[in-house]
């Protein structure tokens, strides 16, 4: 079997030459090579207004010819990246990341920079990542990357590490994207972006670390809002809903009642509304940036029917809480037709919370371990948006044994600041444990259900309990993430004590 790379024999002009001024290269392999996904892979830096004809393309070779459409500029420096998609013909080996480079000037210009880019908030690889360079002059302003393609382009060397290479001394600004268009400009609403927060001196320091996050963008209605059944709107939108109000403009009677939320997976915002009986309905939303008036059309067809369901039938673990379940909103709910016993007959008081949508009510109660629970919901006790009230519902479910369920304390040592959130998450990628702390403490996760985890800490410098994202032009960059390297392993029956330290 054949294991070794195409080898470049040889390059007309040749590799590294000077005062180019041809419009075609010609680049010869030792061996028959195909391109796969050149368009895609092809990084020219700096980058070309007309991308360059790659041949042949399908068709086994032993050249590749680069048929360049653009004027290139004076006393510059260009490097053709072909990332992996030069292959030998009969096994596939791949020549990585190959570069042809010339220059339009009397010297190969031979800086370099790169470091490592992943996610700021979790583990997940960035897909060919693009790193850009801007050089600061008097034509520089922050909104460059939006409208104009960089200087200097570079890529992923592995999975985590990126290079730009043969770049001109001088000052620049550091942006990267997972620029989805293949463009070289943000798009906020596609992209994610990682920035240096300064500027760099070219020659200098060479190595900077890039952490990718998807910004917050503006809210914005997509597409018209409509009924999906009699009495529910739906509003597509983009951006950050906090604060959005949709308001009713249109006449309506005394008794017309209406509730709306966002959806906790999709980008929509429901409405339900009840008692209205025109055709037509005319709403304004509002939003800090948005002000927008709709008119939607209303059929007469039959409302959803409330179906209760619950969150649990069988095993209700211990750090889990026991949920009752509406396909609509529910406005009302009595304690007094809601009746929780525990395997003796004995009444378990309990507390309720209402999430945000109403549809799911959170039951609040003393769990005992090895306990039988019956849940019993007489009728009447949930009333929906609408004014319908449920029918008698029963469930049972009981509690696991103690020595079915795990420990773990934790130490976390070389915090370099407080406050933080630490996460544990197991091996399914859930949050199965959730703190913060203000300062140093030992952590305590009882009862778990049996994995491996992984801990993860967060520095919430705003202090409001969550990550947050960053953003470009207020120069903010996300809140740091940090994940210990060592998984517990912990098993039924087991405490776990572990002590991390997170390196500098």
């Amino acid at each position: 079997r054949d294991f070794d790379k195409p080898i470049m024999v040889r390059a007309e002009p040749e590799f590294l030459s000077l005062q180019f001024d041809d419009d075609e290269i010609k680049i010869y392999f030792d061996e028959y090579v195909k391109l796969k996904d050149v368009n895609s892979q092809l990084i020219v830096s700096p980058p070309l207004k007309y991308p360059p004809i790659i041949s042949p393309q399908g068709t086994p070779s032993k050249k590749i010819t680069i048929k360049l459409n653009d004027t290139l500029l004076d006393n510059t420096t260009y490097t053709f990246n072909f990332g992996q998609s030069v292959l030998d013909n009969t096994e596939g080996n791949i020549l990585d990341n190959f570069k042809y480079i010339i220059s339009t000037g009397d010297y190969i210009d031979s800086l370099k920079i790169g470091g490592k880019i992943g996610d700021a908030f979790n583990l997940e690889m960035i897909q060919g990542p693009t790193v850009m360079l801007y050089p600061i002059d008097t034509s520089y302003t922050d909104s460059i990357i939006y409208k104009e393609k960089p200087t200097y382009v570079g890529s992923t060397i592995d999975s985590v590490s990126w290079s730009i290479t043969n770049i001109k001394a001088g000052t620049y600004k550091v942006v990267a994207l997972n620029d989805r268009s293949k463009n070289y400009k943000y798009n906020p609403k596609e992209d994610k972006i990682a920035f240096y927060e300064g500027i760099i001196e070219m020659p200098g320091d060479s190595i900077y670390d890039l952490k990718l996050f998807k910004e917050t963008i503006d809210f914005d209605l997509i597409g018209r809002p409509k009924e999906v059944s009699r009495g529910h709107l739906i509003f597509g939108f983009e951006g950050d809903p906090k604060g959005t109000e949709l308001q009713v403009l249109s006449e309506t009677p005394e008794s017309f009642r209406s509730f709306f939320h966002r959806d906790q997976e999709k980008d929509t915002i429901h409405f339900y509304m009840r008692d209205y009986d025109k055709d037509t309905i005319q709403m304004l939303v509002l939003n800090k940036k948005v002000k927008d008036t709709v008119k939607i059309t209303v059929n007469d067809e039959d409302i959803d029917s409330m179906r209760i369901g619950f969150s649990h039938f069988g095993l209700l673990h211990p750090r889990d809480t026991f949920k009752i379940l509406s396909n609509v909103p529910v406005m009302e709910f009595d304690t007094a037709k809601v009746h929780l016993i525990d395997k003796d007959s004995v009444k378990v008081p309990y507390e309720f919370e209402f999430a945000e949508e109403r549809q799911r009510i959170f039951l609040n109660f003393e769990q005992g371990l090895q306990e039988n629970y019956s849940l019993m919901i007489d009728p009447g006790a949930l009333t929906d948006i609408y004014g319908i009230a449920n029918d008698s519902l029963n469930v049972k479910f009981k509690t696991g044994r103690v020595s079915e369920y795990c420990s773990v304390y934790l130490t976390l040592n070389n915090i370099k600041r407080f406050p933080i959130i630490v996460d544990l998450i197991n091996d399914r990628g859930m949050v199965v444990g959730k703190a913060k702390a203000d300062g140093p403490k030992e952590f305590e996760f009882k009862n778990l259900q049996p994995s491996r985890f992984m801990v993860r800490v967060i520095y919430d410098d705003n202090d409001n309990g969550k990550w947050d994202t960053g953003n470009y032009l207020k120069s903010i960059q996300p809140e740091e993430v940090y994940y210990f390297e060592n998984i517990i392993d912990a098993k039924a029956n087991w405490e776990v004590v572990e002590s991390f330290t997170l390196q500098p």
